[in-house]
């Protein structure tokens, strides 16, 4: 029988543990926190977006598209709603979005560990990933901070580092890979805030509004959805969507970048136009303020008002329509400057990882054959919304497959 050790025991390991094990291999499962799955229970906030309806290759930043539309055909959405229900969990889309019925993350990562303990993989906990060592006479040592291991192949999927400190995402397993022979891409923090260093931003309590996102330095990326600014920055789901490529692009161009924020994201420019036309002619003898509290949150038009040195008590008169028209035009183009990520702590997944062309189609190593690199170790994220755990499922699935020489 097969022996397959299993370093990492967060989805991409259960997954393969449990893939590997149900073929008929002896599986060893080794997991440096005291239970498995501890990012499992603090996705989709705490209720654990499984998968996402919406699923491409292009939801996924990454150096080889066609890779990941032939592992999407292997282990794609229908799939992973065929594996979770093989575990017992039943599921619910809404919207699309993908969520265990019970409204828990828990229900996932239980169920994961209940089937790994079912099918005997030797899990074992406390134990960290130092070293693999090819032998000889074929397979591998594998030393962790609790012994030393030996198995015919080997999967890492110790994660990449982002998380709390709570789940120990270290990011060591880099240079385990690299010590093997593959080459690891340079990481970012991604799914992450946007740190600002403006000082007439909204309060720390901050306010959400609906909004188009764009940056001035890095052509075509766009995101729209609601966007939460506070004084220390923005958030949300489109501000977390291009976090990955800010990150890298103020990385390696040591500098900062300019967020422009569209507060009429859903309006042409001559609904725009018009809109602007039917304020201005309501506004005479009104304040500033009591103009801007019409089309916006309060917060955001002192913030405009602010930028523009105007007070906000100042009353319009015929006088002063040129002056109306440029605040309302800085609704379509609010500047934010950005000085920085949130750390990999704060961050949802890691960009960068392990280079898929040092990775066969099975995820095996080109240069140290039996070990497979799964997860978010690999050089692969996804957009917020189901995707990445998309990925642990099916970079697993097709690891402990073929490990398991199906």
């Amino acid at each position: 029988m097969i022996t397959i050790l299993i370093a990492g025991a967060g989805a991409s390991g259960m997954c393969a543990a449990i893939t590997a094990a149900r073929q008929g291999a002896h599986v060893i499962l080794l997991e440096k926190n005291d239970i498995a799955g501890k990012k499992i229970s603090m996705t989709g906030n705490g209720r654990c977006n499984i998968t996402n309806e919406a699923m491409s290759a292009s939801c996924y930043n990454l150096s080889a598209q066609s890779k990941m539309e032939g592992w999407l055909q292997r282990f794609g959405v229908a799939k992973t709603l065929e594996f979770m229900k093989s575990l017992g969990v039943v599921t619910q889309s809404e919207e699309g979005y993908i969520y265990p019925i019970s409204g828990q993350a828990v229900t996932v990562q239980n169920a994961m560990i209940d089937e790994v303990v079912r099918l005997g993989v030797e899990y074992i906990t406390g134990q960290q990933l130092k070293k693999i060592t090819p032998v000889d006479d074929g397979g591998f040592e594998v030393k962790t901070t609790g012994g030393l291991y030996k198995a015919d192949k080997v999967i890492i999927a110790t994660g990449g580092l982002s998380g709390p400190k709570s789940t120990m995402s270290t990011g060591d397993s880099y240079y385990i890979a690299k010590s093997l022979g593959m080459n690891v891409t340079k990481t970012y923090p991604a799914l992450v805030a946007l740190l600002s260093d403006d000082k007439d931003l909204p309060s720390k309590y901050g306010v959400r509004m609906m909004a188009g996102i764009r940056i001035k330095e890095i052509k075509d990326l766009y995101e729209y959805g609601e966007v939460q600014i506070t004084s220390k920055g923005i958030s949300g789901i489109p501000v977390l969507q291009l976090s990955g490529r800010v990150a890298q692009y103020m990385a390696d161009n040591k500098g900062t970048v300019t967020a422009f924020l569209d507060f009429f994201p859903t309006y042409s420019d001559d609904d725009f136009a018009n809109m602007k036309k039917d304020i201005i002619e309501v506004s005479s003898g009104k304040t500033y303020i009591q103009v801007l509290d019409g089309i916006s949150n309060h917060l955001i038009g002192l913030m405009i008002l602010s930028r523009l040195g105007i007070k906000e008590d100042t009353v319009i008169d015929a006088n002063s329509i040129d002056d109306l028209e440029r605040v309302i035009d800085n609704y379509r183009n609010a500047r934010i400057n950005i000085v920085a990520t949130s750390d990999y702590a704060s961050s949802q997944v890691t960009k960068g990882g392990v280079d898929l062309n040092d990775l066969t189609d099975d995820l095996e190593s080109v240069h140290t054959p039996g070990v497979y690199v799964v997860g978010e170790l690999a050089d692969v994220d996804g957009r917020c919304g189901g995707y990445n755990l998309q990925w642990a499922f099916t970079s697993g699935y097709i690891a402990g497959m073929a490990a398991a020489g199906r």
